[in-house]
C-alpha cells in the first residue's frame, strides 16, 4: 500500500493496523517513496516453556502458601506442629 504524507497523517491508525497484519505500507512524499511502516516483532516471555521436559506442573504462584511453608519464609525456626 502506497500513501502520501497527508493521507498517512489522517489515517495513521489504519496504516498501523495494516502493517501489524503484515501488509507492506509505504509513505511517499509527492510521488517518491520515503518511509516504510514495519511492525516490530514481539518476542515475549513464555510461561511453561519447559513443560515438555518432564519437570511436572510446577507451583501455582496464585495459590496461598501452606501455613507451615509461610512460617518458614517469615523466619520461624521450624514449622508448628498441630
Amino acid at each position: 500500500m502506497l500513501v502520501n504524507i497527508h493521507t498517512a497523517k489522517s489515517q495513521l491508525s489504519k496504516l498501523i493496523e495494516a502493517a501489524l497484519s503484515g501488509e507492506d505500507v509505504v509513505i511517499a512524499k509527492g510521488d517518491k517513496p520515503v518511509v516504510r511502516l514495519v511492525a516490530i516483532e514481539r518476542g515475549g516471555f513464555k510461561i511453561g516453556f519447559l513443560r515438555d521436559r518432564g519437570l511436572g506442573a510446577g507451583p501455582d504462584f496464585l495459590e496461598p502458601m501452606p501455613e507451615e511453608e509461610l512460617q518458614l519464609w517469615e523466619g520461624a525456626a521450624s514449622p508448628s506442629k498441630p
